[in-house]
């Protein structure tokens, strides 16, 4: 991913700060599918220059920490999908749906109601001020193509392949777009695929390597069992997980501190890449560099250095400020410690 052995990187987002987002709202609506404005504690008018305040804040601190590839910390959304999923056309933003969201509870959706088209760039922009304003490596995240299929009603195509494939097409545009602008990462997210495996197993893959077509540099796709402050029982092995070894994303990105992975899945990836997630974000407890080091050493053990990026488990949006800053500090320098005993 880098040339920097063992790099570290975020999954994709960092905690907003609690001038620009109601914690409250946030807390009460979880991962939003449709427009959720009611968070945002700053006037319209002025809301993207204190977004921009607030990316130039993230940055830093994952500057700081240590990290070698970095994000725009996905500030500026109200969750990792909405921002991109909701400027498409086809789409129906202010009628939504309701439909059962992934941890089981009825939650408001999009209603698809004509073809999935993308008719401007969405995160341009925000790559162009990500690199604009630092002089590490770059990543920016997109929701992945299966997963926005499963976060919406579909009321036009009747055919939930098809939708798929019109979304990874609109994905696809996004990302060359994203690399045009000069972004070196670009991430797809995909956690949808770990929770409906059978729909996933039929046309999730297809839709990705849609989404993938014709991308040059590098590229991620990360699969995950949800955010720690949703699913708190997580299962100790993944549902779909060795069919990515046929996408065509050069790097896959999994979760395995909090859940306790066995890490003999990583044979199911040959020739991938893998971010493995070795911060457990669903502890309150900031982990030492050397517990870290230790979850870095037990991927050493599967993987040659040469294919192990080091992340959280997955997002860090609902973490505490202070607590992902000390929990990225603690993992850069994990990852140092590794990186001496190898060098040495």
């Amino acid at each position: 991913m880098t040339h920097t052995l063992l790099p570290t990187t975020v999954v994709g987002s960092y905690p907003q700060p609690d001038w620009l987002v109601d914690r409250d709202v946030l807390a009460k609506n979880l991962v939003p599918r449709v427009r959720m404005k009611q968070m945002w504690r700053i006037p319209e008018e002025v809301l993207e220059q204190a977004q921009d305040d607030a990316t130039l804040i993230a940055i830093r601190d994952m500057e700081r920490a240590g990290l070698d590839i970095i994000t725009d910390g996905e500030v500026r959304r109200e969750s990792y999908s909405n921002r991109f999923a909701l400027a498409l056309d086809g789409v129906d933003v202010d009628n939504p749906a309701r439909t059962m969201g992934r941890a089981g509870k009825e939650t408001l959706v999009p209603r698809v109601i004509g073809r999935i088209r993308r008719n401007r760039p969405v995160e341009v922009r925000d790559v162009e001020f990500l690199v604009a304003n630092t002089d590490r490596k770059t990543k920016i995240t997109l929701p992945g193509p299966f997963t926005l299929s499963q976060q919406a009603s579909d009321e036009h195509y009747r055919d939930e392949e098809a939708m798929a494939m019109d979304y990874a097409a609109a994905v696809n545009a996004e990302a060359k777009d994203l690399k045009a602008a000069g972004v070196d990462v670009i991430q797809f997210d995909e956690p949808w695929m770990q929770a409906r495996p059978e729909a996933a197993a039929r046309f999730g893959v297809k839709a990705l390597n849609r989404a993938l077509e014709g991308l040059t540099g590098e590229t991620v796709v990360h699969v995950c069992f949800g955010y720690a402050a949703v699913v708190k029982d997580k299962p100790s092995g993944y549902s779909f997980l060795p069919q990515l070894a046929d996408c065509k994303a050069g790097t896959i990105s999994i979760e395995a501190a909090q859940p306790k992975l066995d890490l003999a899945v990583l044979g199911d990836l040959p020739g991938k890449r893998i971010m493995l997630g070795v911060i457990d974000l669903g502890s309150a407890e900031v982990e030492t560099p050397e517990t870290v080091a230790a979850r870095i050493r037990a991927g050493l053990k599967r993987l040659p250095a040469g294919r192990l990026v080091v992340a959280p488990d997955c997002g860090m949006k609902y973490l505490p400020r202070a607590r992902a800053f000390g929990k990225l500090r603690a993992m850069a320098e994990g990852a140092a410690i590794v990186r001496r005993e190898l060098e040495g």
